[in-house]
């Protein structure tokens, strides 16, 4: 007994929470089915790893701040016929990742940009990455914050150190010169040195005024699209997919009576 309080202690002194807390019933399992020494330790190890990987992933995802975990699998591919599930697939190799190359997902409000792009956050998360969610409002916030604050250098390394950094809602608000140019830097920072997916409902013709400077628009564009995959969605709204396959009507029914007109005094 008191070799195996000692031998608990050492492996808490030496970071293995787990594998000590299943010590005993590891040893009672091992007993019962007759494991060599070799074939105990090594489950016992692995249960500790694995424990170490489901921490560390959890960690992650709430330093990620995303705002759901929806998945890949989760999309209903067959509501939006204009996405090809085979270029997803690729995608979800994370192979644009480890090239530092861009991901674009383009298309109206509701047709599952972000949960796309969520979606492929998590299978990073999964395999031991690093990811940042940020709208764009939020961004020029944060830094026009952080500006005033003089701590704006100090700031930019939460968007430049992710491996994966989810740019949402590109598209939504008129940027000014300040946001233009904060968009424009971002975009240089993390280029060839980091990946970022972006969503956006503007097409990319739109961007000179969304920025309010066609200049800065096309070198942004020159820089994001350089080594990006560009995910064009056409389709009914994603959100409200359930309850357009039930008939719930979306608009007001034509035949509401149109309201009379005031009789001339």
């Amino acid at each position: 007994m008191v070799e195996l309080e000692h031998t608990r202690e050492l492996m808490k002194s030496m970071g293995l929470t787990t594998a000590a807390e299943l010590l005993d019933a590891r040893l009672e399992d091992a007993s019962h089915r007759e494991l060599t020494y070799l074939d105990f330790l090594g489950e016992l190890l692995d249960t500790e790893h694995q424990e170490r990987r489901r921490r560390s992933e959890e960690t992650r995802i709430k330093l990620s701040r995303l705002p759901n975990r929806k998945t890949l699998e989760e999309f209903d591919f067959s509501f939006q016929p204009s996405i090809d599930p085979r270029k997803i697939k690729e995608l979800s190799t994370l192979a644009f990742a480890a090239r530092n190359e861009n991901v674009v997902f383009l298309g109206p409000p509701g047709v599952g940009k972000t949960h796309l792009a969520v979606g492929l956050a998590m299978q990073a998360l999964r395999n031991g990455m690093t990811v940042y969610f940020v709208t764009l409002p939020q961004f020029i916030a944060d830094l026009r914050k952080a500006s005033i604050q003089g701590r704006l250098e100090r700031r930019w390394r939460v968007y430049l150190r992710p491996d994966i950094l989810i740019v949402d809602e590109v598209g939504y608000m008129q940027l000014d010169r300040e946001s233009a140019e904060l968009l424009f830097r971002l975009i240089c920072s993390r280029y060839e040195t980091g990946s970022i997916i972006l969503t956006s409902n503007k097409r990319f013709s739109e961007w000179g005024e969304l920025m309010s400077d066609t200049v800065i628009a096309t070198a942004t564009l020159d820089r994001l699209l350089h080594h990006a995959h560009v995910i064009n969605i056409r389709g009914e709204t994603y959100r409200l997919k359930d309850r357009l396959k039930i008939g719930v009507q979306m608009v007001p029914p034509a035949d509401i009576p149109a309201l009379e007109k005031p009789a001339k005094e």
